[in-house]
């Protein structure tokens, strides 16, 4: 079978006596007229008035868009909202886009244009966000969780916040999509390193909300920064579109949460011996960053000390200096659980989410890094997946001297395995 890799494809063949199968997410019919959901959704939101009846003429408006790490073709939807703002009497020139980077390197113009439609790139100004920039950043206070809310000076300053993006899940924030936009789209770094560092709770876990710390510090932050309209969808992995949800910032998102975790949970009755995952493929495993969300999901699939190949090209490296950085200066992860635990920093977070997966398996990174820094992560470097595969199966201990059990995921970004009721009895998965 072919797998992606970048922008490419590897092909996959395994050894006869292996017990193999294959996870994705649940084939759901695509949207026939994604225009026309679009237009229905705005029409008959969820928890709020349609968007013509939200805005007035001469508000100004900001809409709040993905960077390139997280696709939602909003080269599709913005000119259907932007239709919707002028029904409503809103200017062409009162409104701007402004794109969700959070912690994220800015975008090029290129990027910006590729992301939201040549047209609509030349009709509206369109600016990075960067949550490093104190003069660009105003103070709203401070959550009840005591997270300090500092966002976008621009942002703050429209009068009407337009929350876009797609929804997928999250590994610590349950879920990704809605009040993400805002928090930690466009907010200060002070408030998204004291928002993550509620990871480290044992209730911060991907699929779940209620209950869930990180989640509910987010809403209550975007809550307070004034999310006036959600537009979120959910794609599948060729990102054809199966559903819109717009609406209210919290309640239409949690419609969208509830289809994606019937779309892409996948139950299991065992773990495996040998987990085999693919990112899905550019941007998804654009860098070490982007792809450990492929890791924390094949690390749910496999046993204790099993054996784990992840097939991530990583053409921009790890992505994150710090999370780098954090590999090289705590090389145990007991070590580095106790630095996060006392001092809390974004890329160091990543660090540790990389570290905690591979006390479970032995991780094979077919990747475009160097050897030295796939090594410094904690990972066994292959240039290819035969090698990695070769390796793999070297080390592999069946139950009870059995065929190995082999999982593959072909869409490792999306599917997220859960535990059935004989894993949940074992205790093998959390």
């Amino acid at each position: 079978m072919l797998l992606r890799y970048g922008r490419e494809e590897v092909n996959l063949t395994l050894p006869p006596g292996i017990a193999a199968t294959e996870l994705k997410i649940k084939e759901m019919p695509v949207l026939k007229d994604p225009a026309g959901a679009v237009r229905k959704a705005l029409l008959h939101p969820v928890g709020c008035p349609p968007l013509r009846e939200v805005v007035q003429r001469g508000e100004t408006v900001c809409l709040l868009v993905n960077d390139p790490t997280r696709v939602a073709r909003s080269e599709v939807f913005l000119p259907l909202l932007v239709e919707e703002l002028k029904e409503g009497g809103v200017r062409e020139e009162d409104i701007f886009i402004v794109f969700t980077t959070g912690t994220h390197r800015p975008l090029t113009k290129e990027e910006m244009v590729s992301l939201v439609g040549r047209e609509t790139a030349s009709r509206f100004p369109m600016y990075n966000h960067d949550c490093r920039k104190g003069k660009e950043l105003v103070y709203l206070g401070d959550t009840s969780r005591k997270t300090p809310v500092f966002m976008n000076r621009r942002v703050m300053a429209a009068r009407r916040r337009i929350l876009t993006g797609s929804i997928v899940h999250h590994f610590f924030a349950g879920f990704g999509g809605g009040r993400k936009a805002l928090v930690p789209g466009v907010a200060g770094h002070e408030t998204i390193q004291a928002n993550h560092s509620m990871m480290l709770q044992e209730t911060a876990r991907g699929g779940v909300l209620a209950g869930n710390p990180v989640h509910e510090d987010l809403v209550e932050a975007a809550l307070m920064a004034g999310g006036d309209f959600l537009l979120n969808v959910v794609l599948n992995e060729k990102k054809e579109f199966l559903r819109v949800f717009a609406g209210h910032l919290v309640q239409a998102h949690l419609e969208g949460c509830k289809l994606v975790q019937e779309v892409y949970g996948v139950a299991l009755d065992a773990p495996a011996d040998l987990v085999i995952a693919s990112c899905g493929g550019h941007p998804k495993d654009i860098n070490v960053y982007q792809s450990q969300k492929t890791l924390e999901n094949a690390a749910a699939a496999v046993k204790e000390g099993g054996q784990l190949i992840l097939l991530a090209e990583c053409p921009e490296g790890v992505g994150s200096d710090t999370c780098e950085s954090w590999a090289r200066r705590y090389p145990t992860f007991e070590e580095m659980s106790r630095a996060l635990e006392a001092d809390f920093q974004i890329g160091g977070h990543k660090a540790y989410a990389i570290a905690r997966s591979l006390q479970k398996a032995t991780v094979y990174l077919v990747s475009r890094l160097p050897e030295e820094t796939a090594r410094l992560l904690g990972f066994v470097p292959c240039a290819t997946l035969e090698e990695a595969l070769a390796k793999a199966l070297g080390r592999l201990d069946p139950a009870g001297g059995g065929a190995p059990l082999a999982y593959i995921l072909p869409q490792g970004s999306l599917t997220v395995p859960v535990p059935g009721p004989e894993i949940q009895a074992q205790g093998n998965c959390k």
